[in-house]
């Protein structure tokens, strides 16, 4: 860690040591993030910490979609596809459309497929009819006019296909957003900061011990109430609190594959395989991203990865609607998988119903568990209410309405900012129009604020790999202002260096040391 970076975790501490909080959120993934951001924007003082890195797990694994649930119309859940329409719409319009972006996407429809067309003709109508056609109506198209939308796309007994819209979004990012806005909303927060032990008093939880990990300070955290938001360690945490305490939750794992792309796809794939399940590939990041798997997993979810067999898996299945010679084992530059928190109960997980688990401890900490990225907002406005409405009232009775769309930092149109970071310099020494692009679509107007340190220094506007778009203010930027403390937490999250393959042993011994430097 730099001096500087030390002295703001050291401040950190202090602070989060020395002030009692209404509300303690342990855990910084989708849940933890949302829950925080909402509480702050309630009048709530707040403060999150995490183990590990901010979306260091699970919150970072997902199939980077904000969609609606095309799926979900196999159950007739209508409703639910209605209201995941709109947070989506907000997501894209209101709050950011500078890091979500919309997406086409094409079902293949095969011979001897499990759907047929009329089926998928209509539920593809249906879909977009729930989303009040912003994206255009869902409908049905020829081969041909597939194919132009996906040109690897296997046509060996292809009948039809449907197309839909939906969007697509960089997890790591809009999670480091979110972390941003509950900060500015009066959070305080730390990540690298695990909990060691639970505080009591006259047997209710009251806080939390805890200890930096990258230091191995220890401290405490006082709060009227303790949200345990840790995902797939939620149980752990519980048994902190009642040794005792029974399973809530089980998990099931989503492996995902980034693999190289030779051509531009003006469309991502939805491949049915088989009556429930679904496969994605999906233009992500100039790579094609694959998956996913879904299965029970019962090991350490620090563990968790990408196995052979879930390579295999996913190759396999998404060769059922792409040629073979677009997925070549040599193209793939990332492998990585998270895991689902689901109730508890019996049956496959593939089947298990996707909800948030809420329950509350002998000793009155609430643990909540499930969510995803479309609905979060949503899903952090729930708990809070229910944790408004607990008995005995600890946080009090007056909270303020949250507004509707509160946006997220960096709030612009990508298209303005871009032009803007390839104009504001002679012609000689313009920006690369591509890192202007990449730059834009990760972080809105902040994008300005690299731009800057690039005046300063030049070097900064130095790609940190020739093969991708970041850049070396990008790591300066992670570090000084993202909570970046290691080098995964830079090359994985807050760039794109690991998920295309870039971040080699020479360069994360670069940003090792840039991590480090005074």
């Amino acid at each position: 860690m730099t001096i500087a970076t030390r002295d703001l975790r050291a401040a950190t501490r202090e602070e989060l040591s020395g002030t009692g909080y209404d509300l303690l959120v342990i855990g910084g993934g989708i849940l933890g993030i949302a829950v925080t951001w909402m509480a702050c924007q309630a009048g709530l003082r707040a403060a999150m910490v995490d183990a590990g890195d901010f979306a260091g797990a699970t919150s970072s694994a997902s199939s980077k979609l904000v969609h609606g649930g095309l799926r979900y119309l196999q159950n007739g859940n209508l409703k639910l596809v209605a209201e995941n329409h709109r947070e989506r719409r907000a997501l894209a319009a209101d709050v950011a459309p500078h890091l979500v972006k919309p997406l086409q996407f094409v079902v293949p429809i095969y011979r001897g497929g499990p759907h047929g067309a009329a089926k998928l003709g209509a539920g593809v109508f249906l879909y977009s009819a729930l989303s009040a056609f912003g994206d255009g109506p869902g409908r049905l198209i020829t081969p041909r006019q597939a194919v132009a939308k996906v040109p690897a796309l296997r046509t060996d007994g292809l009948r039809a296909a449907a197309v839909y819209g939906d969007h697509q979004m960089n997890d790591s990012r809009v999670a480091v957003m979110t972390v941003r806005a509950a900060v500015d909303a009066g959070a305080v927060v730390l990540n690298h900061a695990e909990v060691t032990g639970l505080r009591t008093r006259s047997g209710q939880v009251c806080g939390a011990e805890l200890r930096d990990r990258l230091d191995g300070s220890e401290f405490g955290v006082e709060a009227r109430l303790v949200l345990n938001a840790t995902g797939p360690w939620v149980d752990r945490l519980r048994r902190m609190e009642d040794p005792g305490a029974a399973p809530s939750v089980r998990l099931s794992k989503g492996a995902h594959l980034v693999l190289r792309r030779d051509e531009p796809w003006k469309a991502a794939l939805t491949t049915p395989i088989d009556r429930h399940r679904v496969a994605f590939a999906i233009p992500w990041e100039d790579h094609l991203l694959l998956g996913t798997t879904d299965e029970a997993y019962e090991g350490d979810p620090a563990e968790v990865r990408a196995t052979d067999a879930d390579i295999d898996q996913i190759l396999a299945e998404a060769g059922l609607s792409v040629r073979t010679d677009r997925l070549r084992r040599e193209d793939i530059t990332y492998a990585f998988a998270g895991l689902r928190v689901l109730p508890g109960g019996p049956g496959d997980v593939a089947a298990a119903r996707r909800e948030t688990v809420v329950t509350r401890g002998r000793g009155g900490m609430l643990s909540v568990a499930g969510g995803k990225w479309t609905t979060y907002r949503h899903i952090g406005r729930h708990v809070l209410n229910t944790l408004s409405r607990l008995p005995g009232r600890p946080l009090g009775d007056d909270l303020a309405d949250i507004l509707p769309a509160v946006p997220l930092p960096g709030l612009a149109s990508p298209d303005a900012v871009a032009m803007r970071l390839w104009t504001d310099r002679e012609p000689g020494a313009r920006m690369d129009p591509l890192v202007a692009r990449h730059l834009a679509t990760h972080y809105g107007t902040i994008a300005f604020d690299l731009a800057r340190l690039i005046r300063e220094d030049p070097a900064l506007g130095e790609r940190i790999h020739p093969g991708g778009p970041d850049i070396w203010a990008q790591a300066v930027y992670a570090r000084d202002h993202e909570w970046a403390a290691t080098v995964d937490d830079v090359v994985r999250r807050r760039t794109t260096l690991t998920v295309r393959g870039l971040d080699t042993p020479q360069i994360r011994e670069r940003i090792s040391a840039l991590l480090t430097s005074a």
